[in-house]
């Protein structure tokens, strides 16, 4: 869900325990592009603190409309739908199914999701690597319990921002002026220099915004990830574990930041989601050779 609202290459984090985890000591899936033996696979969205069976309803990736359910070994639960292949493209249509199965989940559950197209023979191999990893997997699932994560990009208009530059800055300013009056072909080079002055200042002044923000943050979330700008105009692009409890609190800190801003800084922010910035579990299922 977008929520509307009115980084430099650095960023601080907020203060927060650090809370990713990764999980990766399980070994080879089925190789890309085999298909299922005659029974079927199984596609796995999640794991969720469950010790009784749950479904979904037919809300399975794939477009067939299979029932989503779980497979639980002791209180902890996959959650599944049976599918016909091992490899997913990541297309728009199967992200969506994979992200709405998800969404449906997190209504009654804390979810950790799993990476888009993990895929497993039977619910009998899942059952084994859930009991492989069931102390991993508890220890996320209670740091995770009552926690939702927000993501935020932040955009600047650069031109507001070299022109607020130009006014507030002394130095720039006094340059800008000196070049104005004298229309001489000699100012080629002393534009160059007040470019990179300009540039320069630019790159402190998007840290200065990004701490700002951040500060402004700090006190309602449990911590943060600050994750690579796309493109030229974005400064900022963070995510947010928030406390469920407190949506409210950091919905208005964003909303309070953006207006202090103004028409400096764009803000757009999504959520809740499932912490996908804050947990990686990449489960893969290693079988013995016969000797």
């Amino acid at each position: 869900m977008v929520k509307p609202i009115a980084k430099p290459r650095r960023a601080e984090r907020v203060s927060g325990e650090d809370l990713h985890v990764n999980i990766t000591d399980m070994p080879r899936a089925p190789e890309r592009g085999v298909m299922a033996p005659p029974e079927g696979g199984r596609y796995v969205y999640g794991v969720i603190q469950s010790a009784e069976p749950v479904s979904f309803g037919k809300i399975g990736i794939g477009g067939t409309g299979e029932p989503v359910y779980s497979v639980t070994h002791k209180d902890i639960s996959a959650i599944v739908s049976k599918t016909d292949v091992y490899i997913f493209d990541p297309t728009r249509e199967n992200a969506l199914a994979h992200e709405h199965v998800i969404e449906t989940v997190m209504k009654t559950h804390t979810i950790i999701p799993m990476s888009f197209g993990t895929v497993f023979r039977t619910d009998d191999d899942i059952r084994e690597v859930l009991k492989s990893i069931y102390t991993s997997l508890k220890d996320v699932l209670k740091q995770m319990a009552g926690k939702v994560e927000f993501g935020l990009k932040v955009n600047w208009e650069r031109d507001e921002v070299i022109e607020e530059l130009k006014r507030e800055d002394e130095e720039i300013r006094r340059f800008h002026q000196e070049i104005t009056r004298k229309h001489l072909q000699s100012t080629y080079f002393a534009r160059m220099q007040l470019g990179r002055m300009i540039d320069k200042s630019m790159v402190e002044r998007s840290a200065e915004y990004v701490r700002e923000i951040y500060e402004e943050l700090r006190n309602c979330c449990v911590a943060s990830r600050d994750n690579k700008p796309i493109g030229d105009k974005m400064i900022m692009n963070a995510a947010f574990l928030i406390e469920k409890e407190r949506e409210t609190e950091f919905d208005e800190a964003v909303n309070r930041i953006a207006r202090k801003f103004g028409d400096r800084l764009n803000f757009k922010y999504t959520g809740p989601w499932p912490p996908y910035n804050f947990v990686n579990i990449r489960l893969k299922l290693e079988r013995g050779t016969a000797s």
